[in-house]
């Protein structure tokens, strides 16, 4: 009877935890559609930008890290095979190896930076906030560093100030509203979808 009753119970938690992979993976899945979909969105000013940066930290504000990070991955891994998922409907491990590829990497660094705070700190609305900050200048740091590699290497020597004046100055008031942006849907959404994720 006890075997049995062993059984049953051993039974219920590994369909329990083979269930929690499958919502995993479908809730990654899921979230690194809607990042390339966001990273199809050009917004038409001085400097265009896309919305890739604000689907990534949405992904984690609402899946949290452990998932958010695993969106990201499946997102660049996606666009390192070769899947049109990057800005401009480009994909291809020559788009990462690129100048600017470094900025791509650096989500997933961005995403780990946030996990990292999330265990340590909690799922506060102020741990968020600072953690998409920090994750935000991760990316920067890595995609600056990787530009300037790629660039001294392929094209010529450049300074530092004028890689930030190319490619961070530019983007960090609209990141900073897409910090904004994120947090505010992430709170909107992570309520209602806690039962779905399994966080009740």
């Amino acid at each position: 009877m006890e075997k049995e009753m062993r059984k049953s119970v051993d039974g219920v938690q590994t369909g329990t935890v083979g269930r929690g992979k499958t919502y995993d993976m479908a809730y990654s899945a899921i979230f690194a559609v809607l990042i390339a979909i966001c990273s199809w969105i050009s917004i038409p000013m001085t400097v265009p930008f896309t919305l890739q940066t604000f689907a990534v930290f949405l992904a984690v504000a609402v899946l949290g890290g452990r998932r958010g990070t695993m969106a990201v991955v499946v997102y660049v891994l996606l666009g390192a095979i070769g899947v049109p998922v990057f800005a401009g409907f480009t994909g291809g491990i020559g788009i990462i190896m690129n100048n600017t590829g470094g900025y791509i990497v650096g989500f997933i660094f961005s995403a780990l930076c946030m996990w990292l705070m999330e265990r340590l700190f909690g799922k506060s609305i102020w741990v968020q906030a600072i953690s998409m900050g920090l994750g935000l200048v991760i990316c920067y740091a890595i995609g600056t560093v990787w530009f300037m590699a790629v660039y001294m290497r392929t094209t010529g020597d450049v300074g530092l100030m004028t890689v930030l004046g190319w490619c961070v100055i530019p983007f960090i008031v609209p990141d900073v509203v897409k910090i904004v942006l994120a947090l505010s849907l992430g709170k909107t959404l992570r309520k209602p979808l806690a039962g779905i994720l399994g966080e009740n």
